[in-house]
């Protein structure tokens, strides 16, 4: 009699316990983080390597409108503008055309980003013999090229204009 009652409670008590971990493990999988919002986010790699302004007019007029669209369907979205080659004019705070739409955008738009790379920008610095400033709205990534890939391999569409 004394085995079946220490038996029923050791049962009970395991019961309890797995409950409780299902529990737990239900409420922490559950939670949004940054990252898994991301995930279910729609992404997009814009490539800009051309340093006409008209491309780059191109380029942030896809990304507004890749914006725009999504946020009318209240679904998320990301845009990463990549800039290399010709294309960090863009980002260039002595060249670029469009940095007042850049400034703008980014203030009024938290869904994009803008990466310039650090390979075209120390070539450009070299062949000026100056240092080349970008916006602050740029953000330097090792390699232009490289970010495209990466970006691509985390499922990100990717647009050139």
């Amino acid at each position: 009699m004394r085995n079946r009652f220490v038996l029923s409670s050791a049962t009970n008590a395991l019961m309890v316990l797995l409950c409780t971990c299902a529990a737990w493990a239900q409420t922490t999988t559950t939670k949004a983080t940054p990252r898994a919002a991301a995930v279910s986010a729609h992404r997009v790699a814009i490539q800009v390597n051309d340093s006409d302004p008209k491309v780059m007019n191109l380029a942030l007029n896809n990304a507004k409108n890749v914006i725009d669209y999504y946020k009318s369907k209240r679904q998320a979205v990301i845009v990463e503008v990549v800039t290399y080659g010709p294309g960090l004019h863009m980002l260039r705070s002595d060249t670029s055309p469009v940095k007042q739409r850049v400034a703008e955008m980014s203030l009024a738009m938290q869904e994009i980003s803008f990466a310039a790379c650090a390979n075209t920008q120390a070539n450009m610095a070299k062949q000026e013999g100056k240092d080349v400033t970008l916006v602050s709205e740029a953000r330097v990534v090792p390699s232009g090229v490289v970010r495209l890939i990466e970006l691509q391999g985390e499922g990100y569409a990717y647009i050139r204009p």
